[in-house]
């Protein structure tokens, strides 16, 4: 099939930056982004339907509640002929038989963050978090700080946020919070989501190799970064985390204001005396100008205190009141799937966290250990991810899920779409694991060798960044019935 024509490629003139009645078709709307993008449409007054195949919750929750039509699949009749403006997910590839029918049509059609940058982001402040660890909790943060302290900022958060019933909203204020994705834009627009962000403010969390299926090596990862540190305006600002030379030497390419943070004196923005057990984190902030704050966090693990510590900084920055932060980071509920703890079932706590990089998973099982050092801790863990997949990580994970007194491995889905040389060997994972790992073919038999081995007393932790076959939805169910 021949390109889309790039003429297309523009918003109805007619619009004038008022988008009320404007029918907007979102083709792949079941992603997160996506979800949260129909979600300002409906809310900025747009008529949204959109299609996609397979939705589960929270995402098909969200829809439903925003009562946007959803058509089953990607075939050409998925696409209403009266819509005015096609938004394409980066899940469409150009196989996909509704492309076809967007062609014919000579509908106008964006990429998400083309339809951001459009119709959202050019006329705000806006703060992007970006980073290849630690995005969604960080704007996350950063959005509760900001509300806390009386300002109304729009926000997408990449994930459901506990705080708020939606992980959108429009800007009522001059602010935009948005966690800026490396991944690669539309089959049309293969640069990473957050160039297109028009950033005022960035956090730059971390940098390290990922995403395998569009980065061929960690050089190409740092090319990306180093192009959004170079749109960062000089008026602007960067803060980065201080203790990784790898970020530091990614933010040497930025003009703007650079303010590190993290635990080594070298830092702008530094922790002290921190204190991290089963109820959360206590530590003291120390910042340019003298600042001193005394905070805590309900969850524990270093991460979430690092990343309080960059939407903290970011907040500072621009002038807010260093008072908010502790009332804000005290109450800070969390993201679903980021550590959330789901429950105590027969004395058998279960949390459910989005880990999939091995650097993820170790510092999930890390701050879990940290927390709860008396429990024995059985993991589930589903390469699911185009990298996770992937053996390019394979002695990696063997590290990370050592962290683990018991590991429950589901063999990857589809391997076929991943080149046979480049697949994780499932079986060599667990033989590595010396005699602590045992594999399954889906979640469901996992699930049920998960509750035999379960005992009162212990911590049980799912990592995937999909729905892992229910497994959750299985275990709260049938723990509570074990004994």
């Amino acid at each position: 099939m021949t390109e889309l024509d790039p003429r297309l490629n523009l918003l109805p003139p007619s619009t004038n930056m008022n988008f009320s009645g404007l029918k907007t078709h979102l083709i792949g709307i079941g992603g997160v982004a996506m979800t949260a993008l129909a979600g300002l449409l409906t809310e900025a007054g747009c008529l949204v339907t959109g299609s996609d195949y397979g939705l589960y919750p929270p995402m098909s929750d969200l829809l439903r509640e925003l009562r946007v039509t959803v058509f089953d699949g990607y075939g050409p009749e998925t696409l209403p002929e009266d819509c005015e403006l096609v938004v394409v997910g980066n899940v469409v590839t150009r196989q996909f038989p509704v492309l076809q029918r967007l062609r014919d049509l000579q509908k106008p059609y964006l990429s998400l963050p083309q339809a951001l940058n459009k119709m959202f982001l050019n006329h705000t402040r806006n703060l992007v978090v970006a980073g290849c660890h630690g995005k969604t909790t960080t704007t996350a943060m950063a959005t509760k700080i900001w509300r806390t302290g009386g300002q109304a900022p729009g926000f997408l958060i990449g994930g459901a946020s506990l705080d708020f019933s939606r992980p959108w909203r429009l800007a009522d204020g001059d602010w935009f919070i948005i966690e800026g994705d490396e991944y690669d834009s539309a089959f049309f627009d293969k640069g990473p989501k957050f160039l297109h962000y028009h950033p005022d403010t960035v956090i730059l969390t971390s940098v390290e190799f990922d995403h395998a299926d569009i980065y061929p090596n960690l050089e190409s990862v740092i090319a990306a970064y180093t192009k959004l540190m170079k749109i960062i305006p000089r008026h602007g600002r960067l803060i980065a985390w201080g203790d990784d030379p790898l970020t530091r030497q990614v933010a040497g390419a930025c003009q703007a204001t650079v303010e590190f943070y993290g635990f080594n004196e070298n830092n702008d923005w530094r922790v002290i005396n921190l204190k991290t057990e089963a109820s959360g984190s206590s530590f003291e902030l120390t910042g340019p100008g003298n600042f001193q704050a005394r905070l805590s966090l309900p969850h524990p693990g270093v991460y979430n205190v690092l990343n309080s510590v960059a939407a903290s900084a970011a907040f500072i920055d621009q002038g807010g009141d260093g008072r908010c932060l502790a009332p804000a980071l005290s109450a800070f509920r969390g993201v679903r799937r980021r550590q959330e703890m789901l429950g105590n079932f027969s004395g058998i706590m279960l949390v459910d966290d989005f880990a999939h990089h091995p650097t993820a998973v170790s510092e999930t099982l890390k701050g879990l250990k940290s927390a709860y050092p008396d429990r024995r801790l059985l993991a589930a863990f589903e390469p699911r991810s185009n990298t996770s997949r992937r053996n390019i990580f394979q002695k990696a994970y063997v590290d990370a899920l050592n962290l683990a007194d018991r590991v429950f491995l589901r063999r990857p889905a589809n391997p076929e779409k991943t080149p046979e040389g480049d697949r994780l060997n499932i079986e060599k994972l667990a033989l590595d694991l010396v005699s602590k790992a045992s594999v399954y073919d889906n979640g469901l038999a996992l699930g049920r060798d998960l509750i035999r081995e379960a005992r009162p007393g212990d911590l049980m932790v799912v990592m995937s960044n999909g729905d892992f076959d229910s497994l959750t939805d299985y275990l709260r169910t049938n723990l509570g019935k074990k004994g």
